[in-house]
């Protein structure tokens, strides 16, 4: 249920941001998803990748600051209202989110919602005892590539 996300914490200045990205290409690498907070003097770069153990350490053999963290990913229908009918099951069960990105997936109008949450184990339980649908990680990469 959970997937594995690399955050690459970089210095806030023009182009720090494609190396690690063109570190990434040159091992042919595909991104599945990417998210960019920023602060005035650094930025984490999070990203999802099929073969994260590869990418982690093509990074961090470049001298890259790099994090591995759990997260979630849920599928909701790319409608108004689909991300709110989630917050609202995640509200009920006192879920605390940390951070969440998303995007469209290539099927059937579905989005997918990925999650940082405090604890993603009773996330998990919370989630899909409300019917909500999580997205397996090759449900997920199959869905994009």
């Amino acid at each position: 249920m959970k997937l594995q996300q690399l955050s690459v914490f970089l210095e806030n200045r023009p182009g720090h941001l494609a190396e690690p990205l063109e570190l990434l290409s040159r091992q042919g690498i595909n991104l599945l998803n990417l998210s960019l907070a920023d602060t005035a003097e650094f930025g984490i770069l999070r990203i999802i990748v099929r073969d994260w153990q590869k990418a982690e350490q093509v990074l961090k053999d470049a001298g890259w600051v790099v994090k591995l963290t759990e997260v979630v990913a849920v599928d909701v229908e790319d409608r108004p209202g689909g991300l709110a009918e989630v917050l609202q099951a995640a509200g009920r069960a006192e879920l605390k989110i940390e951070y969440m990105y998303a995007f469209p997936l290539r099927r059937n109008d579905r989005a997918a919602l990925i999650f940082r949450f405090e604890q993603p184990d009773r996330a998990i339980e919370q989630l899909q005892s409300a019917g909500i649908h999580l997205i397996e990680a090759e449900e997920l990469f199959a869905a994009v590539e």
